[in-house]
């Protein structure tokens, strides 16, 4: 099993750095180290889809972010991403997002973004990363905004927000242009909580006067300038991102802020960001001056 992971894995990351090219079995069965026949069934296993439906899944999302962010072409966007014709492409969009491609780039709207899961390897070892990793910090000022969010009951952290809510929400909030660049994940204060619903929950932070579309079922919330204590963590290895999480709330749980003349804020809600190994895991932590 560990070896069809890995191998799945492989071939997920093979495709991540050849999005743009054109991508055949025979490819992903190299940097699977199978057959193309097993290269398949193991990816639609472990996936829940063939090899061809998950590039095209792919190749759509990052044209319609290229749509939503540049001024470019329909036609320079199908033939950049690898598609036959402009008809094709248009086509397949709007299979996808119910939404024609020019339309869209003209009034972008939330859209259901593919965000694959990547597999990951079993860990064979532990180790203490927190005795032997760095962690950074620094104080950053974040504007007066509004939070696109999406709340459940029960959840409080990641996993059990994705068994309840759904993994892909996180698509759907990558399609709505964030003030920061990408979504968030928010550990709510009680104050801005709903009696039946959870602290733990998935969002997108814009401007104070956003007016654009909000998806059925989310809602919105407005959060004041506040300040934060960023903690940042060093680059890791992608299936060692709960060692990762792990040295970053060690941190948290150890420093002082008065050092600095800060103390924690318990009105606005902490910040995770999508851990992603080559940046190095980051959460933000709301503080206040003291005095």
């Amino acid at each position: 099993m560990d070896e069809q992971r890995a191998a799945v894995r492989r071939m997920q990351d093979y495709i991540s750095g050849h999005i743009n090219e054109g991508i055949d079995i025979a490819e992903l069965a190299k940097a699977a180290s199978f057959s193309p026949w097993y290269a398949r069934k193991i990816f639609i296993k472990h996936l829940g889809m063939t090899p061809a439906v998950y590039i095209r899944r792919l190749k759509l999302s990052k044209s319609a972010l290229r749509l939503r962010d540049e001024d470019c072409q329909i036609l320079d966007v199908a033939m950049d991403m690898g598609f036959g014709s402009v008809d094709g492409y248009q086509r397949a969009f709007r299979r996808e997002f119910g939404v024609n491609p020019k339309e869209y780039s003209t009034s972008p709207v939330p859209i259901w973004l593919f965000t694959p899961s990547f597999i990951m390897e079993n860990e064979r070892t532990v180790s203490n990363m927190s005795d032997i990793r760095n962690v950074f910090i620094q104080v950053v000022e974040k504007p007066a905004r509004k939070v696109i969010i999406k709340r459940g009951v029960k959840a409080t952290e990641y996993w059990s927000y994705c068994k309840e809510v759904g993994c892909d929400v996180w698509g759907l909030l990558t399609s709505i242009k964030s003030i920061s660049g990408e979504p968030v994940c928010l550990w709510l204060p009680e104050h801005l909580r709903k009696p039946v619903t959870n602290e733990y929950v998935q969002g997108v932070e814009v401007e104070i006067d956003y007016s654009g579309s909000v998806p059925e079922g989310f809602e919105v919330i407005d959060l004041p300038a506040s300040t934060y204590l960023l903690f940042r963590g060093e680059p890791f290895a992608e299936e060692k991102y709960e060692s990762a999480i792990g040295e970053i709330w060690d941190a948290e749980k150890k420093y002082n802020p008065e050092f600095i003349g800060y103390t924690w804020d318990d009105q606005n809600p902490r910040i995770q960001l999508e851990p992603v190994g080559e940046r190095g895991y980051i959460e933000l932590v709301p503080v206040k001056k003291i005095g």
